[in-house]
C-alpha cells in the first residue's frame, strides 16, 4: 500500500477576450487576498471536492465576475512546480471569446477590461497565460472563423478584419484578406448596410452555420433555464 499525501492543489483560471473601444481586451479582477494583494488576475479559484473542472470553470466565472451561460474551451494545464510562491498548484485553464454586445459586464474598481497590448502586471504566471490563449486562437484561424465569436452578429468585412488583425498582432492587406474570407464557409452576404455617416456604407455580412467543437479542446455551457 502506499501512502497518500496531499502535496498539491487544483486551481481554474479563466481567460475572458472580446473586442471593446477597438481594441481585444480581457477581463481581470483586482485580487482581494496575499499572495499579489491587488494585482490584477485573470478570474480563478480553487476547485471543490464535490465538482469536475467543467463545473469549476463555470462557478468560478460567475462567481468573480457574474459572467455566465458562455462557451469555454479548456486551454492548458499549467504546472510548473514555482507558478504560485507558496503552494504547490496546478491549473487547468479555460477560456472564450465573445462579444461585447451579448454581455453586459459591470466594471468597478475590482473588475475591469484591460487592453491585451498594453496589460498591467499580472499576479502568478497570468500573462503566459493569456498569450497562450492568444497563440491558440491564432492556430485556430487555419481551421476555423473563430473571430466571428468577438464580432457583432451582424459585420463588415473591415471589421472582421480589424478582428483577425488583433488576434494575430499584425496589418494585413486588404485585398488578400477580402479574397480569402469571402469563400469563407458559413459566411452569409446580406442585404443590408452598416449604418455609418459615410458616403459609401459598408455591406453587412452574418455567420451561420459555425461548429465550435474542436478535435484538440471541448466547450462547456451552462443551460440556460426557460
Amino acid at each position: 500500500m502506499f501512502n497518500e499525501i496531499k502535496t498539491h492543489e487544483i486551481t481554474v483560471d479563466i481567460v475572458i477576450l472580446t473586442i471593446k473601444d477597438d481594441a481585444l481586451q480581457a477581463l481581470l479582477v483586482k485580487r482581494n487576498n496575499e499572495p499579489f494583494k491587488d494585482k490584477w488576475a485573470i478570474p480563478g479559484g480553487y476547485v471543490r471536492m464535490s465538482e469536475n473542472l467543467d463545473e469549476a470553470a463555470m462557478r468560478v466565472l460567475k462567481e468573480k465576475t457574474n459572467v455566465d451561460n458562455i462557451y469555454l474551451e479548456q486551454l492548458y494545464t499549467f504546472g510548473d512546480p514555482l507558478r504560485h510562491p507558496v503552494s504547490r498548484v496546478i491549473t487547468c485553464a479555460y477560456f472564450a471569446l465573445i462579444r461585447a454586445e451579448d454581455f453586459d459586464v459591470v466594471t468597478t474598481a475590482e473588475l475591469a477590461w484591460h487592453k491585451v497590448s498594453d496589460l498591467p502586471p499580472l499576479a502568478f504566471d497570468h500573462k503566459e497565460i493569456i498569450q497562450y490563449s492568444l497563440k491558440r486562437t491564432r492556430e485556430r484561424l487555419e481551421m476555423c472563423p473563430v473571430a466571428y465569436q468577438l464580432l457583432n452578429e451582424k459585420f463588415t468585412l473591415t471589421e472582421m478584419q480589424k478582428a483577425y488583425e488583433m488576434i494575430m498582432e499584425k496589418k494585413l492587406d486588404k485585398r488578400n484578406f477580402r479574397k480569402k474570407v469571402i469563400t469563407t464557409d458559413g459566411l452569409r452576404e446580406l442585404n443590408e448596410f452598416s449604418k455609418s455617416s459615410s458616403k459609401r456604407p459598408a455591406r453587412l455580412y452574418t455567420f451561420d452555420n459555425i461548429k465550435l467543437n474542436s478535435k484538440r479542446a471541448h466547450f462547456i455551457k451552462k443551460e440556460t433555464k426557460c
